[in-house]
């Protein structure tokens, strides 16, 4: 009996390391923004069958990218402490499984989204793919500063991603939550990159602190915040939706913009940490707010 569970242990251990390798934190944020933006876009309910194979196509796509990014960060993630027990650094994994892993991953939830969503669905993830894992992961991150402003755009895609699959179109609308996460996106990541300067100076990398400073860093958090509480109140002056979400957006923005004003005047990396994790949180229930303002409004 022990004999035949300690090789099913190891096979339960190489799983885990996958399914690690797939980043399922950052593919689970992505989703859940796709999802509401197929919600968004229709009047009722999401079809049945575009909401799972969208879903399911979507998440292994994006997994699929994230192993790339893995594989090809695998010696700078060695380096920093936040990244250095991943699978790859680790030795728990290869570098040759990691590309059958994403190529398997990836070419299953391409098929899918062609067959069982739309093609424009499918063309739309593959540059997506194509965006994060050549022109931010291979070009844009390891050679400037602004590599999160510009890399942004492909994990601001979801909800471009989400609105195709429901309507087999691309509006303003869905663009606008493009611009929203896009906008979201730097002060997100410059809090951490604030707070862990060090590493992504030891791993050569040109976050922003390391390249122009941690007073310069601070205080584009603070003005990137400022104009992600504008474009937040843009929904609502153009009728996409209504008070309800108006108010939460309102609340949301304001204590988002406490949180950049403290890393801005009264830095410390306890501040940056915590403005880091409520910029998770506050991206998450700005996307609720639209999905349960839009079934009220």
């Amino acid at each position: 009996m022990k004999q035949s569970a300690f090789p099913l242990q190891i096979g339960l251990h190489r799983l885990h390391q996958y399914f690690l390798l797939t980043k399922p934190r950052v593919v689970q944020l992505v989703v859940f923004c796709a999802v509401v933006s197929m919600f968004l876009a229709v009047p009722g309910m999401v079809p049945t069958r575009i909401l799972i194979a969208g879903m399911l196509g979507i998440a292994l796509v994006a997994g699929a990218a994230a192993a790339i990014n893995c594989l090809i960060e695998q010696k700078i993630d060695a380096v920093m402490k936040r990244t250095r027990m991943r699978p790859l650094p680790k030795g728990e994994v290869n570098s040759l499984e990691t590309v059958l892993l994403s190529s398997v991953l990836g070419g299953i939830g391409l098929g899918v989204l062609y067959t069982q969503v739309n093609p424009l669905t499918m063309w739309l993830t593959l540059a997506t793919f194509l965006g994060y894992t050549v022109i931010y992961t291979v070009f844009l991150k390891p050679n400037t500063p602004q590599n999160i402003v510009i890399g942004g755009a492909s994990g601001a895609m979801s909800p471009v991603l989400g609105w195709a699959a429901a309507t087999d179109q691309m509006p303003a609308e869905a663009w606008l939550l493009f611009l929203i996460i896009l906008v979201w996106t730097p002060p997100h990541f410059w809090s951490l990159a604030l707070y862990r300067a060090q590493e992504y100076d030891a791993a050569g990398l040109p976050m922003l602190p390391v390249t122009h400073g941690a007073a310069y860093t601070q205080r584009h958090v603070f003005f990137y915040t400022l104009g992600l509480s504008i474009i937040t109140i843009v929904p609502y002056l153009i009728g996409m939706s209504g008070l309800m979400y108006l108010a939460v957006a309102v609340v949301l923005d304001a204590v988002f913009l406490f949180y950049a004003w403290q890393v801005w005047y009264h830095y410390t990396d306890r501040i940056a940490q915590k403005t880091f994790h409520w910029s998770i949180l506050y991206l998450s229930l700005l996307f609720i707010a639209l999905l349960v303002d839009h079934h009220l409004h």
